[in-house]
Parts: structure tokens; sequence; C-alpha cells
């Protein structure tokens, strides 16, 4: 039978927690819920920091869940916690996180937007898993508002093309507008000019008028979809854009009282509905879409779901999302596809050659992969020095799927696919923890000895073979002009022979 699971939220207008058993055929459960409105956002973007009443506030919360949780035999110890953009923001969110840890026993994880991003995505596909091909492959965005940001996905034929964390949020916009001074035309136009300004990015790596789908994410929207849409599966809502439109525009008008009356929010959570569905609806009007989808789901469902699937289907399919979405920035960039394509594979094929010498797995493969596709991107600014523009540009981008930890590995290892720069002389790279050194070293390495054999951006090798003898590494391949390729190997090999401590040989 089946064990509980346990997931508390900690987030910018409230904490709130899931209960939920996984069934054999990976079937979910609702066992419990709970959620209590806190003003741990409003601390955090009025001062910085997060209260000691907050704090108190945010202590008593969590004993009752602790209370609660005893009924189905989970301890604070198994249960899963994790903070989001407010706290992750706060200034004193270290003694924050030891305070809960020292007087409740939890533990909890600051979880950064791309995360979010990650888990939403689950808990999005996994409602949709039972629908036709057209739901799950058309052209979509998938939004959710909160307190602190608005998180946008933007998919493509079923692949992810870009993932972004937006500093628009219902808490940050009511402490722009107060809520006893803002007025609709105030709201609308500090929304509208915002989203405008993001629109032309968005444009840029997914057409908005072809979106055909529109997947909205949260709280309000569920209460939108039970007045004014339609159930249309077990775990899905539909609204039509007018019936939307129109609802959104009559609350605008509604007091906050009339708010907590028809739709029992809290006052909390009806001050800030207004504004909350107001930039829903902006988003679908950058859009064609009639039809708005809701599913009844949520970040916590998707760490239930990262959770409990199965490992090896969430590998695949994160990875494969992970490299559409570095394609995608790829392609923003304008670079050369064919070229990157090229040395992301002959980097695999070395990388499997050395498994054995490597000590690696699948997520450093994975960090190899992106750092391939995305090594020349820095041409698009220029190409003197472009390994140094290709770090910036990654390091300043969001790519599916991975952490800021991990895309900060992989601007690294573009940086130093070019020059001769030793990288222990980096004052940066000698202060990074020990493996993570290592790991960058011998990607960095293996990174640099494919691009130099598509040194001529003409793909030219077509059967290559990599093998590793007592004292060499050696490439096989049945070209016989090689003469630039030798050239490049001398002059991109050194690290690959000094870290491996291998001749590289190009027969």
């Amino acid at each position: 039978m089946a064990e509980p699971l346990a997931v508390i939220e900690i987030g910018s207008t409230g904490l709130r927690l899931l209960v939920a058993k996984v069934e054999q055929d990976k079937s979910r459960t609702l066992l419990d819920s709970s959620g209590f409105p806190v003003n741990l956002g409003k601390d955090v973007y009025t001062t910085g920091s997060i209260s000691r009443d907050t704090l108190l506030h945010i202590l008593q919360i969590l004993t009752r869940f602790t209370e609660q949780l005893v009924a189905w035999g989970i301890t604070p110890e198994q249960t899963m916690v994790i903070g989001t953009n407010a706290l992750r923001e706060a200034n004193n969110r270290d003694p924050v996180v030891d305070r809960i840890k020292i007087k409740t026993g939890y533990t909890v994880k600051i979880v950064d937007g791309i995360e979010e991003n990650r888990l939403m995505y689950l808990a999005v596909n996994d409602c949709l898993s039972t629908e036709s091909y057209s739901v799950r492959y058309s052209d979509s965005i998938i939004l959710e508002v909160a307190g602190a940001s608005t998180e946008v996905m933007l998919i493509e034929k079923g692949k992810m093309a870009a993932a972004h964390s937006l500093r628009l949020g219902t808490v940050i916009i009511e402490q722009q507008l107060p809520f006893n001074q803002w007025n609709l035309d105030d709201a609308r136009r500090y929304v509208k000019e915002f989203i405008q300004n993001t629109k032309g990015s968005l444009n840029n790596e997914l057409n908005l008028q072809k979106i055909k789908q529109f997947i909205a994410v949260g709280n309000d929207m569920k209460l939108a979809a039970l007045f004014a849409g339609r159930n249309i599966s077990k775990f899905l809502w539909e609204i039509n854009r007018d019936d939307f439109e129109k609802f959104v525009e009559d609350i605008q008008h509604w007091t906050v009282e009339e708010c907590i009356d028809k739709f029992k929010l809290s006052y909390s959570e009806a001050q800030t509905f207004h504004i909350s569905l107001l930039i829903y609806l902006l988003f679908v009007k950058l859009t064609n879409v009639q039809k708005i989808i809701v599913p009844e789901t949520s970040l916590r469902d998707g760490l239930i779901i990262s959770k409990s699937a199965s490992s090896d289907y969430l590998e695949e399919e994160f990875n494969s999302q992970i490299i559409a979405s570095a394609n995608n920035l790829l392609r923003k960039y304008k670079g050369d596809e064919k070229h990157a394509e090229c040395v992301k594979n002959l980097s695999l094929q070395i990388f499997d050659s050395m498994k054995n010498e490597l000590m690696m797995g699948s997520d450093e493969r994975l960090i190899l992969e992106t750092s391939a596709i995305l090594h020349d991107i820095g041409m698009f600014i220029g190409a003197k020095n472009h390994n140094i523009h290709s770090k910036y540009l990654v390091e300043n981008s969001e790519i599916f799927g991975l952490n800021r930890e991990e895309i900060s590995m992989i601007a690294r290892i573009v940086s130093y696919h070019k020059g001769v720069q030793e990288l222990q002389n980096d004052a940066q790279f000698r202060i990074l923890p020990r493996q993570t050194r290592l790991t960058i070293l011998k990607l960095s390495a293996i990174l640099r000895v494919a691009d130099a054999l598509d040194r001529s951006h003409e793909q030219k090798f077509k059967n290559i073979n990599f093998s590793v003898t007592e004292n060499s590494f050696s490439i096989k391949c049945k070209n016989r002009e090689t003469s630039l390729e030798k050239i490049a190997l001398k002059e991109k090999g050194d690290l690959f022979e000094n870290v491996f401590g291998y001749k590289i040989v190009l027969n």
C-alpha cells in the first residue's frame, strides 16, 4: 500500500499544505489540504526582510500543519517544504529558515523561478496526459500569476521554447499601487506597460499570435473557471475568452467585502483578486486564443509528481525539454545550428567513449550537451572574445529545467571553449568547490576537442571513432584532408592532455 506524501509551500501570500497518495498506476488521490494567508510578501517587498511577527505567524501555521499530519503518520522530517520567491529574496532568509528548522523540525528548500517552472510544467503535463494529441502538442503558453512573480512557459509543438519568471506579482503591484488608492485605470496602465515591455522578448521566442492554447494556473483562475467556465474533464476547466473578459471587467468594480462574500476568500486574497485576474486577461489579449484552459493543479502537485514518478521517465522527458529550450536560445541569438549540432554530437561521442575515465553520469552529460549547443552564441555580439560574450548571454538567460548553479557551470564551460587561458588562474574558478572545478575542467576539455574537429564549420567528419589507449586518445576518421583540424587540435587540445594525461592523435 502506497504511503502518503506531504508537501508544504511557503509562498508570498500564504502557507499551503497538500497530502496525497500515489497509487501503483501513478494516479494520485488527494487526502488532505490546508492553506493560511500570511503577509510574507508584503514584508519582503516593503522592508526587504521578514518581520518577527510574520515569522511567529509562519511558525504557528507550521505547528498546526504538524498536528494535522499526525493523523496521516507523517513527521516534519518526512515532509517536503519549499520556499518560493518572497522567501528567496528576503534579506534574512537564512535565519528564518534556521528558526523554522529549530522550532518545527521542517527543512525548507528554497527554489528559484526556473525550478518553479519545472514543477509547474510537471503538474500541468500530468493534467493533460489523458487529453488528445492536439491538446498536448499545440503551441501553448502556460501562465501562473503569484504574489511575487508571474511564471511563463512557451511550448512549441510539445517542446519547451522558453521559460521565464517575471517580476510581476500581485503583492509587488500592490506595493506600487496601494489598494486604497489604486483604480482600474491605474492597475491596467501599470500591468499593461510591464506586459508590453515583455511582449517583444516573448515574441522572439514564439509568435504569440500563433499560439493555439492558453493554459492558466492558479487559485484565482480556478475561481474564475468555477463562476465563468465549464468542467471539460476530471482536472480541467475551460472558459470562453469573451466570458472571461466580462467576468474580469465585472469584478474590477466589486469591493473587497463583496469578493470575500461571493468567493469565500480571505481579506488578503480578496485584496489582490482583481489585480491577479487583470494580469491573466492582459496576457490572454496578447494572443488570438478563444478559450482558456484551467487545470486543477499547483506547484505542490508538481513536487508530489517529481518525487513519485518514474525517474527514467522524468529524466528522459526533462532532458528533451532542456535541450529544446537550449536550442531555442541558440536560435534567438541566430547561432550556427549545424555547427552547434555537430559539436554537440562529437562532444557526446567523446564523453561516452571515456565513460570509465570520467566517472560522471547523466547530469554531467546533459551539462556538456547544453554547453556544446550554446558555446558560440556570443557570436551574436561579436566574433572577438565571443566565448566571453557567450558566458554573459548564458548567465543572463533562463534555460528550462536547469537551476542557477547549473546555468553558471554551463556559462563557465562555454567561456573556456576558446583561448589559452589557464582555468586555474581564474580567481572565481579557484573558489568553486573541488568537485565543481573538476567537472568544469573535464567538460571544457571535451568541448574544446569537439569544437576543434569542426573548425571549418563544414561538418566534414561523417564517420569518426574515438578510443583510449594506454597513452593516447585516438581519433580515427576516413577524411583525407585534416590539416585544419590538426592545427585546431594543437591549439585546443592542451587542456584535454593536461586534464586526462593522454596525447591526442588524429588518424
